[in-house]
């Protein structure tokens, strides 16, 4: 493929403004973080705090929301059976937002359905009863924002490198079709990016610098479990849109199957750094039934704590954007891309404190730092570099906490 001049001059301004800042990381990690030397990031799909964790005791959770009347109303019941999604691009989060008044998820497409108000609804502890045992046990984050304003593509990317190319939304084909995302989307397929304050649709295939990069210059391991090409689901394997890894050697070796975890945790080989994604039917996007996206988290967990790497692991567990549900935090506004809305994020590990909320301040890009900070990698951004540090969510004096191996339910 050739490239005009403009082109080029989007891809130089893309690698000025999000390629590698850096210095190494300076915060004060605690020396017992030595221990640490694996840790997992699973990324499943759309839900906000509110809607997964607004009742949980002691989180900055809602059981009601607002409405663009003002009205006030509760958060019903989620069905146990998902109804369909509700639109959550960029101009969705936006508009849902309103300028931090929280209160017009209500209006957003698809947020009425079958007659109720699908948007306002709420998971109780008894429709995800181990996601709030891990909440319980472990590390709840209820602070945890988006790093975009808008859906998966762009907020995946956040979760691999800090930036995002300058993309806010998810990439459109001409003509409509169904397809991958980055490297190995059809050759008409453009992605919205902002660069400079301009909007420009460009082909999702970047180059800019990775977190796989800086392990790669320390030397360091790391495997990004996914699904293959033609599965539902290949759209979130983030690796395929940067162009470097997707056309070099580490796409065959350090982008597998996600079916290969259990395997490699059994046999105390897991990476420096795991990233898990899913297909379609075990991500929780709805239409798909939780209970079946919770299970499918829970194996993965189950797979750490059973093998001989539980005792120096941490995992994080989030998931990619808001999907169209209410959450009644407004999200502080970093730069042109976000922060988007609330997300749940559960750290799982020995270290973690016992039944701890994190109320600071975090997002995709605070996991990017925690990695960078216990491995002493440099800063990819500003996004990484200007972030909180989440050290106060982990105690390394107590005895570390045992497996919690939970067993999976019988869905619906």
């Amino acid at each position: 493929m050739t490239h005009n001049m403009g082109f080029l001059r989007v891809l130089l301004a893309i690698a000025f403004l999000f390629c590698a800042s850096a210095s190494p990381a300076q915060a004060q990690v605690p020396a017992s973080a030595a221990q640490i030397k694996h840790i997992v990031f699973i990324l499943k799909e759309n839900h906000t705090f509110d809607n997964y964790f607004g009742s949980l005791p002691g989180t900055d959770g809602a059981t009601t929301g607002r409405i663009h009347t003002g009205t006030i109303i509760p958060l019903m019941r989620a069905p146990d059976d998902p109804q369909g999604d509700i639109w959550h691009t960029w101009h969705y989060a936006l508009f849902a937002m309103d300028d931090g008044k929280m209160d017009r998820f209500d209006l957003i497409k698809g947020a009425r359905q079958f007659g109720s108000l699908y948007a306002y609804t709420q998971y109780q502890p008894d429709q995800l009863p181990n996601y709030f045992a891990y909440g319980h046990q472990f590390v709840v984050g209820d602070e945890f924002f988006t790093s975009v304003h808008g859906p998966s593509f762009p907020n995946h990317l956040y979760t691999i490198a800090a930036p995002a190319g300058g993309a806010k939304d998810n990439p459109i084909f001409t003509p409509l079709s169904v397809g991958p995302w980055g490297c190995d989307s059809p050759s008409a397929t453009r992605v919205a990016v902002i660069i400079n304050g301009r909007k420009l649709l460009v082909p999702p295939c970047f180059d800019f610098k990775t977190l796989a990069d800086s392990l790669n210059g320390a030397g360091l391991s790391w495997k990004y479990y996914g699904v293959p090409y033609g599965t539902p689901g290949y759209i979130w394997s983030a690796f395929d849109v940067i162009k470097h890894i997707r056309m070099g050697p580490q796409w065959a070796t350090n982008v597998v199957d996600n079916s290969q975890f259990a395997s490699d945790a059994a046999g105390g080989n897991l990476p420096a750094v795991s990233w898990i994604t899913t297909d379609f039917d075990d991500s929780e996007h709805p239409d798909q039934p939780p209970c079946v996206g919770e299970n499918s988290t829970v194996a993965f967990v189950n797979a750490v704590m059973q093998s001989p790497d539980w005792n120096s692991t941490v995992i994080f567990i989030s998931w990619d954007d808001f999907g169209g549900f209410y959450d009644h935090v407004p999200p502080p506004q970093l730069d042109a891309w976000g922060l988007g809305p609330r997300v749940p994020l559960l750290i799982v590990s020995p270290f973690a404190k016992r039944g701890y909320v994190e109320h600071q301040r975090l997002e995709f890009s605070s996991v990017v730092r925690f990695i960078e900070e216990v491995y002493g990698l440099p800063f990819l951004t500003a996004r990484d570099k200007g972030s909180a540090d989440i050290w106060d969510a982990f105690d390394f004096v107590s005895n570390p906490q045992p497996p919690m191996v939970l067993a999976p339910r019988t869905c619906y």
